[in-house]
């Protein structure tokens, strides 16, 4: 269906059309995987920093600092988020010694169950997109990330 006809809108210029689908779409998109994800008592960001814990494992613990970086969202609170999933001990959060301001974070043996048990959200995730051949996928990928580049 054409955005105009979802949202029942009018355009300044195609310009503006394409931020407004893009935004939108964006959004459907990602309610459907937080319906899936919701089924396992999870956030979007929650399982954000599972993944990226599970990622590096060879590396962990990590920083609050480096888990950030790699954030889908760069604005999150990520020293909450890992609260939370402390609370649930699907991560633990360790203490530096020489600097007591700092967290180390590493994901736990529930956390690594949690999101083996929940490959099928990733499934579903991947479905999200099928009705693209495998070729639009790489040229929405490469437009994608040509609108990210910096223009200097």
């Amino acid at each position: 269906m054409k955005i105009e006809d979802e949202i029942k809108g009018r355009f300044r210029n195609e310009y503006h059309k394409g931020l407004i689908n893009l935004t939108y779409t964006a959004k459907q998109l990602s309610y459907e995987f937080f319906q899936s994800l919701k089924k396992h008592g999870l956030a979007e960001q929650q399982y954000n920093v599972l993944r990226i814990l599970r990622g590096f494992r060879s590396e962990a613990p990590l920083s609050i600092g480096f888990i950030k970086e790699r954030m889908l969202d760069k604005d999150s609170d990520v020293s909450r988020i890992v609260d939370r999933l402390v609370q649930k001990s699907l991560v633990s959060r360790i203490e530096n010694p020489e600097d007591r301001r700092q967290k180390s974070v590493d994901i736990t043996e529930l956390g690594l169950a949690l999101l083996d048990k929940m490959f099928s959200c990733e499934q579903e995730a991947d479905t999200l997109l099928n009705n693209l051949t495998a070729e639009e996928v790489k040229e929405l990928n490469r437009m994608l990330d040509k609108i990210r580049e910096k223009k200097e």
